[in-house]
């Protein structure tokens, strides 16, 4: 275990990610053009969603439909439980919808170590758990930025309002056309479902015309991502220090609340103790690929030290070390 912890800590795309911290830290004259920056973010989106659907397309819908809900059901919660939790810290609208796509979207990586923490100990799981994972990573971020654009249209909407203290005035027409339209329609929401639903579609038949550029090239263009993500979020380091101990209480606790409430929602659907571990540990892991892209194109206000620093910083070697062997026990214990 320790082995794939060192590992993970230690991939390209973490040290790029750092080595943009430190360039932007010591004021280099490193930057990216604006168009290449919105390009490496339209590359990351399709190339998730064509993947996701592509590795969708191997099961019938029977098979997978429970614990597709599942999966759905957690994408929608988990955005709204961390909307919350940020009203109680008092956090600012567009970094609490950054920490909301985030953590409510998933980390393969960290998915990945699971699975070898799974094959270490002998532990089998469900196939289509591969497919759920990329399925796993849009659901909060439209749901995210879904309600980003009805609590800016609604100035009076419940989890951001003082005068209403969380009640919805019977009145209150939360959602009209244009919001809708804006949100589902949107660059990032349409090219993560929009790919998905071309690489389900489509299937195999897709491999060869995407394989070069969308499945080749992705951990290379992954390093560039995260890089200019780095020179970002270290120009904005200092915005940290105001909710400092707060956002690490956050970082640190939420895994595994949003992880026990995964092994529950699995255990529901019927998955084994494997895909139940799985489950607790996509619900409990934060993005630090696809809710960034999403957020770089549709709020670029959102502070990526927040964001990025957190998921990458506090929870993804807190998953690492301490989560998967506790979504693993949560398991074994509730089946």
């Amino acid at each position: 275990m320790n082995e794939i912890i060192l590992q993970n800590l230690l991939s390209p795309v973490v040290l790029f990610f750092v080595l943009g911290i430190i360039a932007a830290i010591f004021k280099s004259d490193l930057k990216f053009p604006n168009g290449l920056s919105e390009g490496l973010s339209i590359y990351l989106l399709i190339a998730i969603g064509i993947k996701g659907g592509i590795e969708l397309s191997h099961y019938s819908i029977e098979s997978v439909w429970a614990p597709i809900m599942g999966a759905l059901f957690l994408g929608v919660i988990i955005p709204l439980i961390t909307l919350m939790i940020m009203r109680v810290i008092k956090m600012d609208l567009k970094n609490s919808i950054g920490l909301a796509a985030t953590y409510g979207s998933i980390s393969i990586v960290t998915y990945g170590a699971a699975i070898a923490f799974l094959e270490e100990s002998g532990t089998s799981y469900e196939g289509f758990m591969n497919a759920l994972v990329v399925l796993m990573e849009s659901p909060a971020i439209l749901v995210s930025l879904l309600l980003f654009k009805i609590v800016e249209s609604k100035k009076d909407f419940p989890i951001y309002s003082s005068q209403n203290m969380g009640i919805i005035p019977p009145s209150a027409n939360l959602i009209d056309k244009d919001v809708l339209k804006e949100s589902l329609f949107g660059k990032s929401i349409l090219l993560l479902v929009g790919s998905l639903l071309i690489g389900w579609a489509l299937g195999e038949n897709a491999v060869p015309m995407v394989k070069p550029l969308f499945i080749d090239l992705y951990s290379s263009v992954l390093i560039l991502f995260l890089l200019n993500m780095g020179l970002i979020a270290g120009q904005r380091l200092p915005e940290v220090k105001k909710h400092g101990v707060k956002l690490l209480m956050f970082g640190l606790f939420t895994p595994l609340l949003f992880g026990g409430l995964g092994v529950l929602v699995g255990s529901f659907v019927g998955l084994s103790i494997g895909g139940v571990t799985l489950m607790g540990v996509l619900a409990g892991s934060a993005s630090y690929i696809a809710a960034p892209a999403a957020l770089k194109s549709s709020v670029p206000e959102a502070n990526p030290s927040i964001y990025l620093g957190l998921s990458l910083g506090v929870t993804f070697p807190f998953n690492l070390i301490i989560g998967i062997p506790a979504y693993y026990e949560m398991a074994k214990w509730i089946l």
